[in-house]
């Protein structure tokens, strides 16, 4: 974190990422000076309602986030900026996004938590555009042109009004991960009872193991520990509003349908009271770790992983195996997964694996036949994602191997 005085003061000359968080509610013009090295501007966390036309004045940069401001309107500013590449606006009150907003470079949009309820066609012709989120708005639907975004990969377009199913995105080339619950046309009458209810009173949480977009997981030990019900528990206790991924309501419902399997975090049961949303699961052992780590800002969509980390062609070949078998049993109940990623599974020194978070995930029973069979093909492109990122960590003598082949020709060919 930066402060405007370092700015104005000139100790800040030559710095590449500049976040100013101070209740701003102009564009310090200050930060023009940083032109010939800033390529990473987060002005989150202000009260600011506009930029400046002088902003195309930086030359290098490649990201700006303006998350929980007051814009109503996505600046036509932004458009003007050559090499600007990703933009996050989520969590102000834009209810406009006019045609030339949006920069030639586009690869990364955010609109997460707004009030669009339309979009300009300009938005399907950035030819490289891979991520796109809008979860969280007013769209009732989406612009035809999207058809033309070949280098689409990743789309966030749940709790939206779209009373159609937006096909144009179903048949792009590269989309592999979309979330679509909580829209009209994803509406689900169906209540998953798959775990029992109980009351909160039964249990108390104790240390947070993790933190999502959708909730926070706490260990948790027993007040009234009903029958049949393990010693060690973990909880996810839902927050309440809009997400990056959509409805935490919607998430919960998609994990239930999706079931049990050995390799899927299991479900206890769950607490539904008013303003208090949570699942019980199965405490994982603490040996288990994280396969993956998210995208960065340069690989967009594609996880990582720790410096150095490799794995042997068996051990790839067994958790490709077990994610296979989690891939087939969830479309099997209807369940797209949307967020299929090494960085939510966990793994062991056996390479057992378990698979969570369902942030992103979407029941699609209500959909046709032939939308229901694009929705797999699209998350099968996941999964060939998947075992791509597997290969490029494993160890260099296995590379040569005749499993090391016949998996990478399945990632292609599936």
């Amino acid at each position: 974190m930066h402060t405007l005085s370092e700015l104005k003061s000139g100790k800040l000359s030559g710095i590449q990422h500049l976040t100013l968080s101070e209740n701003l509610t102009s564009f310090p013009l200050e930060i023009l000076s940083l032109a010939d090295t800033l390529e990473i501007l987060d002005l989150s966390n202000n009260e600011l309602t506009s930029l400046p036309k002088e902003l195309a004045q930086l030359r290098k940069l490649k990201i700006l986030f303006a998350s929980n401001n007051h814009f109503e309107t996505l600046p036509e500013a932004l458009g003007q900026c050559a090499s600007l590449e990703m933009i996050g606006f989520k969590s102000n009150k834009i209810g406009h996004v006019p045609e030339n907003s949006l920069p030639t470079e586009l690869r990364w949009l955010i609109l997460t938590d707004n009030q669009i309820s339309t979009l300009p066609d300009s938005l399907g012709e950035r030819p490289r555009l891979q991520k796109l989120a809008l979860a969280g708005n007013r769209l009732t639907q989406l612009p035809q042109t999207l058809a033309q975004s070949k280098n689409l990969e990743l789309v966030r377009i749940s709790a939206n009004q779209l009373a159609e199913c937006p096909d144009q995105l179903l048949n792009l080339p590269k989309l592999a991960w979309l979330a679509f619950s909580g829209n009209p046309f994803s509406l689900s009458d169906e209540n998953t009872h798959s775990v029992p209810e109980i009351p909160s009173s039964s249990y108390s949480l104790q240390e947070i193991l993790g933190r999502g977009a959708s909730g926070i997981i706490s260990k948790a030990h027993w007040n009234e520990q009903p029958s049949n019900f393990p010693d060690e528990i973990a909880v996810k206790v839902f927050k309440g509003q809009i997400t990056s991924d959509g409805y935490p309501k919607d998430e919960l419902q998609a994990c239930l349908k999706a079931g049990h399997h050995p390799n899927l975090v299991k479900s206890l049961a769950q607490v539904n009271e008013s303003g208090y949303l949570a699942l019980l699961m199965e405490l994982i052992p603490s040996h288990y770790s994280n396969l993956g780590l998210p995208p960065c800002f340069q690989s967009c969509t594609r996880d990582n992983f720790p410096l150095g980390f490799t794995l042997t062609i068996e051990q790839i070949e067994k958790i490709v195996t077990q994610m296979k078998s989690v891939f087939a049993h969830i479309h099997l109940n209807q369940v797209c997964h949307g967020d299929l990623y090494a960085h939510n599974a966990l793994f062991d020194e056996e390479a057992n694996i378990i698979v969570g978070d369902f942030g992103a995930a979407t029941m699609y029973h209500m959909l046709n036949e032939t939308q229901q069979q694009q929705i797999k093909q699209i998350e099968q492109r996941a999964l060939n994602h998947f075992i791509d990122d597997l290969l490029s960590i494993c160890t260099t003598e296995d590379r040569l191997s005749k499993k090391y082949l016949q998996l990478r020709e399945q990632s292609r060919t599936a």
